[in-house]
């Protein structure tokens, strides 16, 4: 049965790739892009996985289990891990998925995110982490606080969420895609999220049926896989060893079969930022009791105190880390450095990944590459999510209305996000198209 988490993984995977399924995004773009567009999306798998997992309890399929409610700790937790999370450029299973894109500074931030979530799990951090949890309430869950089924609070959200998604649907303006065949193309996110939240509910009895009384959880599945490496222990490979094995795998099938991956090598400000921001992962969701998946999905849908107030300070670290790291660069690139001669140049096997930022105290200056007849070049080969997309708006900012910006990128996610932006303010995108593996041009015209 255990490896029915390696099937359900894989699954996940797939979803996850092709829907650009990140929550670190969803939650910046609140502040950055002041919507809740692509946020409903998390609380259609919220809203999926609480009508799933009301059902599964009121038929005995399953039996969770609900912790008392350690305020300190979760909301430290939580908010080290929205911090966290911005510096590593992707939530938990979003870094999961991007180390099967090539992003190699996932890797390094997928590394220290397991080795510091086994620290405080079973290592050396262990008396931090049991320190902070120690003060804890008796509170569970809102439905045993009130008395009531889970079913008055599951029903509620996903009307909510319903109406939230229709609006948004019926006001999302039509953004250019890629021409590319049916299935190249990327979910859409409220897709994704209705299907992830499927997925969680098929998982918990499969893993109960493993001995394992829980559903989707990236965390201590990561801490198992760090201290199995480290001390042999084959009891740590359980269900969910298994399940992130499995994303892995999956997230890397669909991106190798869809042309969406190369190995891009992190500079060394991106490294930096990726290791400091794996730590400060595995530190703060060992305290909270869960990522964003675990607390922002799982937690969320038993309407638990701990997972609520989890997902709220996660938020709100994801906006401060937004407010102080996620600013466009104060001085252009050199044109040296920012415009290879060739477009062979820019699909080397190995790609610099950049994402360096800097206060904008110098006044502004043009970042683009002058193309001749109100044209601009701006290469963010090698920029890390969001900062194609804010360098984008910096530079289009600067031009005038009718002129044309030609963005050159490698960052998976912009291929949803930058077209998204520019249909939604009024800009026109005039061509699109693929550049190599993991690469692509777009082209916006200032509306």
């Amino acid at each position: 049965m255990i490896l029915t988490g390696l099937a359900v993984g894989a699954v996940l995977g797939i979803v996850m790739q092709r829907g650009r399924f990140c929550v670190t995004g969803m939650l910046r773009d609140i502040f950055l892009q002041k919507t809740w567009r692509t946020t409903v999306a998390l609380f259609i798998v919220i809203s999926v996985h609480a009508l799933g997992i009301a059902a599964l309890t009121s038929l005995g399929v399953i039996t969770p289990s609900y912790g008392n409610f350690a305020p300190v700790a979760v909301i430290v937790g939580g908010f080290i891990f929205g911090l966290g999370i911005i510096l590593a450029g992707g939530c938990a299973s979003g870094t999961w998925f991007r180390s099967a894109e090539g992003l190699i500074g996932s890797w390094l931030a997928l590394v220290f995110y397991a080795l510091s979530a086994a620290a405080m799990n079973t290592g050396a951090l262990t008396w931090l982490n049991g320190g902070l949890s120690s003060w804890e309430t008796s509170l569970t869950t809102l439905p045993a606080s009130f008395g009531v089924s889970a079913w008055f609070f599951a029903i509620p959200l996903a009307i909510g969420t319903a109406l939230a998604a229709r609006h948004y649907l019926a006001t999302e303006k039509k953004a250019v895609r890629l021409d590319v065949p049916f299935w190249k193309r990327p979910l859409h996110l409220y897709t994704a999220g209705a299907l992830v939240g499927l997925i969680g509910v098929i998982a918990w009895p499969l893993s109960a049926a493993a001995g394992r009384n829980s559903g989707l959880g990236i965390t201590t599945p990561s801490a198992n896989i760090a201290t199995f490496i480290t001390t042999g222990d084959v009891e740590r490979l359980d269900w969910g060893v298994m399940l992130v094995l499995g994303l892995f795998i999956g997230a890397f099938a669909a991106a190798r079969a869809t042309g969406e991956f190369r190995l891009r090598v992190p500079d060394a400000t991106t490294a930096t930022r990726a290791v400091v921001g794996g730590c400060m992962m595995g530190v703060g969701a060992a305290l909270a009791g869960g990522c964003t998946v675990g607390n922002g999905m799982v937690q969320t849908a038993l309407f638990s105190y701990q997972g609520w107030i989890a997902l709220l300070f996660i938020a709100l670290g994801v906006g401060a880390g937004a407010r102080i790291w996620l600013k466009p660069a104060a001085t252009p690139t050199p044109v040296a450095e920012a415009a290879p001669s060739s477009a062979e140049d820019r699909v080397l096997p190995f790609q610099v990944a950049t994402g360096a930022v800097a206060l904008q105290t110098a006044p502004r200056v043009k970042k683009a590459r002058p193309l001749g007849e109100g044209r601009y070049a701006l290469d963010q080969m090698g920029a890390v999510c969001p900062f194609p997309l804010i360098e984008t708006k910096d530079v289009l900012d600067t031009l005038e209305s009718g002129e044309e910006l030609v963005i050159d990128f490698d960052c998976t996610q912009g291929t949803e996000t930058i077209p998204q932006w520019a249909a939604n303010n009024g800009h026109e995108v005039t061509d699109f198209h693929a550049t190599g593996d993991a690469s692509w041009q777009l082209t916006v015209r200032k509306g």
